[in-house]
């Protein structure tokens, strides 16, 4: 998961960000779990070649 995010090639050091960026893939993970996946990391990789796949899960339309 650490690889897919890429959270520490990240320069974001101040405030608030690094909490919030650390969130992030447990929001993703959580998506996912909704949407109804049991591999998280199959519906990660498909997210990867569709990044509207979860926004559509979150009823978020573009």
């Amino acid at each position: 998961m650490a690889l897919l995010c890429r959270r520490d090639d990240s320069k974001i050091y101040t405030d608030h960000l690094p909490r919030i960026m650390a969130g992030l893939p447990n929001l993703a993970i959580g998506v996912h779990r909704q949407d109804g996946h049991t591999n998280i990391a199959a519906a990660l990789r498909h997210t990867a070649r569709d990044w509207r796949t979860p926004l559509a899960a979150l009823g978020i339309t573009g």
